[in-house]
């Protein structure tokens, strides 16, 4: 079991690479505002909550399995199981990819598949190494991941102003959307490194009749993962798609990208921590005491509830200014957005890393039917507050239903009534 300190020394580890990740886009988002137009922005975010959505089927969510398999073969089995899924995933995407783009009018849909995959098998790699706990290799995947596609979405958006002297339009936002993948992929390359043995090209052969008995079999092992996790994590980014149809529908192109710009640099500092976090979390409530475990996961969200606290008065008092001054005054709104949704920010950024928990203490089910209330209470608060209020009322509407939604959660996770017992021998 790991002490304290090499806990704690993972997090710091996640959480520096983590803030480097987040540092870039956080330092070029002035400029990517003044290189794009909220349009733009609008099409990126519709892009990338379709992609996610289908992204979160890719492996069928047994790659979060991997830190809990019981021993080097185990894992191997896990693995071609992934793989073999991902791969299917990945041709499937392609008839979804045209159906969207002729049915829901998908902004450039064909780089659907590309985007799937490759969100895919980076979330596959990070499970992977995380069960190795590589950290620092980690740490530097973040960094490619976050901070090279907002480098690569720069670059491409510098291109196209230099071209016509005016920000990037919704005809361009093929540039805010391929930067993301390549830099995706990129970020799978370090890790890689971590072969499993025979390396890489030996999970993509054809199996023997006793090795797909034996993958068979793992999947029935862990058949908790897709039957539970997957529709979870599906319809939790299924919200997201409904919320930008939603705002896209009611009040237009540029309110999604209005919404998806706040959203995306309020978010950050939870992708920064609860990343780090969880990923540090994770191994450590798979192999230790049921009452080390709960004093954990306490610690945690009273930890990162006070730092929650301070972001959130932050956001009321200053956001709308902080919005114009970095983004410019065509961002004022995303600014007000910014004060309305800050009380949803705060709690969010303590459920973030959260999520393994219910993993490791085996309560995906309870998880999964928690996880349905919310997203219905979200989108269902969405639609009333843009009908009676706009763009602002969904915002208030949104924060003021999650802040007790997410409030009942926190304390179910703290007084969780029962650990299983294999928790506790690790």
């Amino acid at each position: 079991m790991a002490s304290g300190t090499s806990l704690l020394r993972a997090i710091a580890t996640l959480l520096m690479g983590g803030a480097l990740a987040q540092l870039i886009p956080l330092a070029l988002g002035p400029l990517l505002a003044r290189l794009y137009t909220p349009e733009a922005f609008g099409a990126f975010a519709a892009f990338t909550t379709v992609s996610a959505t289908v992204a979160v089927l890719a492996c069928a969510r047994y790659e979060f399995a991997l830190p809990m398999a019981r021993n080097a073969e185990q894992a191997r089995w896990l693995l071609l199981l992934c793989v073999r899924i991902l791969g299917l995933v990945g041709l499937a995407s392609i008839p979804v990819a045209w159906v969207l783009a002729q049915l829901y009018d998908l902004p450039q849909p064909h780089w659907l598949p590309l985007g799937v995959c490759a969100a895919g098998l980076l979330q596959l790699l990070v499970m992977w190494n995380n069960r190795a706990e590589r950290f620092r290799t980690l740490a530097i995947s973040r960094v490619v991941q976050y901070g090279g596609a907002a480098v690569l979405q720069a670059t491409l958006g510098a291109w196209l102003w230099w071209q016509s002297r005016s920000p990037a339009g919704l005809d361009q936002a093929w540039a805010l959307v391929i930067g993301p993948i390549t830099a995706c992929l990129l970020a799978c390359i370090p890790l890689l490194l971590h072969r499993p043995e025979g390396g890489w090209v030996a999970l993509c052969k054809p199996l023997s009749p006793s090795e797909r008995q034996h993958v068979k079999q793992t999947a029935h092992t862990y058949r908790d993962f897709p039957l539970l996790n997957t529709p979870h994590a599906f319809l939790g980014t299924l919200q997201d798609a409904l919320a930008v149809a939603l705002l896209i529908a009611i009040t237009g192109q540029a309110a999604a990208g209005f919404w998806g710009l706040a959203l995306r640099y309020l978010k950050a500092p939870a992708t920064l921590v609860g990343s780090a976090v969880s990923q540090a979390l994770y191994p450590r409530l798979t192999g230790t005491t049921s009452e080390a475990a709960r004093r954990a996961v306490r610690h945690t969200m009273l930890v990162l509830g006070a730092v929650a606290v301070v972001l959130m008065v932050i956001l009321m008092v200053v956001g709308p200014w902080l919005f114009v001054w970095m983004f410019g005054a065509q961002w004022h709104e995303a600014g007000e957005l910014a004060r309305a949704l800050a009380p949803y920010i705060a709690v969010h950024f303590v459920a973030a890393p959260m999520a393994v928990v219910t993993m490791a203490w085996q309560a995906q089910r309870w998880a999964f039917h928690f996880a349905i209330v919310g997203q219905i209470l979200f989108v269902g608060a969405l639609a009333l507050g843009l009908h009676l209020g706009g763009l602002q009322g969904g915002a208030w509407a949104v924060s003021a239903v999650m802040v007790l939604y997410f409030g009942y959660y926190f304390y179910r996770l703290a007084f969780w009534p029962h650990i299983p017992q294999n928790v506790e021998q690790g």
